[in-house]
């Protein structure tokens, strides 16, 4: 196998602004940044100071030279590094411990066109893209952009439902009366239109699959899982040359009424070429037509969760996550790691609405 021309490293600042970089093999991550012109905090650049301690939430390196006071042979263990040392022998994401603004970056600015505006249900509404230069944008599945509401200064923030990998963007939306989106999406919105948004940003996107997994969406918290699942669907949840999934993957996916239930043919083919993925839905209506009629609470116990052994990705609204949240606590099982974005209109909030 020839090795890569550079890899790809992702660094994930504390405010949720996500910028990508090359690294060519043998070069370090801190002089890869700087050629990026972002500057990562760094003093020292000898492994010294430990001023640019950050965390590999995944990939392999080289930690290459350092001493004891700049970072712990426990440190080390559990996953934190030296960019200004290590070296990549695969793509990498880092969680750099610094704003954006303090490493002098910012959100990447994309320029794309309307391709498709389709209506799944009443409420809900699908959004896809042709980017300009497609080569432009990089995201860790589970990310959102700020998208600018064609014909107004107003932006909205969305998850990618596509997977990185993808060509197109898309996007779901859910319709809200008086929403500048969903007027856009219900009444103007045409192919051909010309779109522009910032970012990846957020901070809720896929690790490494290390034990099993639990996905739980709330409406249009679907987006970022069907993402997640594209991602996996490729082959690349657990690295390059590896199987798509060594653990079972389980989603829970709940609705308000069956007219809100959407891309269930899209879970069912995921689940004929993902090994280990099963899905379940369910419809808070009572006069629902689906086998379970309640909440996503109910279907999850302890088996569910897997004694804890469990890494949970949940997206919705703050009142379901929120309620899932106090039904995981109440069972007296903690999960090994709780991943979890909420949502909510523009108005009530400066976070990802939909």
């Amino acid at each position: 196998m020839s090795t890569p021309t550079a890899f790809q490293v992702a660094l994930s600042f504390e405010d949720g602004i996500t910028r990508f970089i090359d690294c060519r093999p043998g070069e370090t991550v801190a002089d890869a940044s700087y050629k990026a012109r972002i500057n990562i905090p760094l003093d020292c650049r000898d492994g010294a100071c430990g001023t640019c301690k950050s965390y590999c939430e995944s990939g392999s390196y080289d930690g290459g030279d350092y001493i004891e006071e700049a970072l712990t042979d426990d440190e080390a263990a559990s996953g934190y590094c030296l960019p200004c040392q290590m070296t990549p022998l695969s793509d990498l994401v880092l969680r750099v411990p610094a704003t954006s603004a303090a490493a002098r970056t910012s959100a990447a600015v994309h320029t794309a066109t309307v391709t498709a505006v389709e209506r799944h249900s009443g409420r809900v509404v699908g959004l896809t893209l042709d980017l300009d230069d497609r080569r432009t944008l990089d995201f860790l599945p589970g990310q959102y952009v700020n998208i600018t509401v064609p014909g107004t200064d107003q932006h909205r923030s969305y998850s990618f439902s596509s997977g990185p990998n993808q060509r197109a963007a898309s996007f779901l939306v859910r319709i809200v009366d008086g929403g500048a989106m969903s007027g856009y999406l219900t009444e103007r919105a045409r192919p051909g239109d010309r779109i522009e948004f910032t970012g990846p940003m957020g901070t809720f996107y896929l690790r490494p699959l290390t034990r099993p997994a639990l996905f739980l969406a709330g409406g249009t918290g679907l987006a970022p899982l069907l993402s997640m699942l594209e991602k996996l669907a490729q082959g690349q949840g657990q690295g390059q040359g590896q199987a798509p999934v060594a653990h079972p993957v389980h989603l829970l996916y709940g609705v308000t009424t069956d007219e809100d239930l959407v891309h269930l043919d899209t879970l069912a083919d995921y689940a004929a070429v993902i090994p280990g993925f099963t899905f379940d839905h369910c419809v808070a209506d009572p006069a629902s037509r689906a086998r379970n009629k309640g909440f996503v609470t109910g279907l999850i116990d302890a088996e569910t969760l897997h004694g804890g052994d469990v890494d949970i990705y949940l997206c919705g609204p703050p009142p379901m996550v929120d309620a899932v949240r106090s039904h995981v606590a109440a069972l007296g099982i903690a999960p090994a790691a709780f991943h979890y974005e909420r949502f909510a209109p523009a108005k009530e909030t400066a976070g990802a609405a939909r």
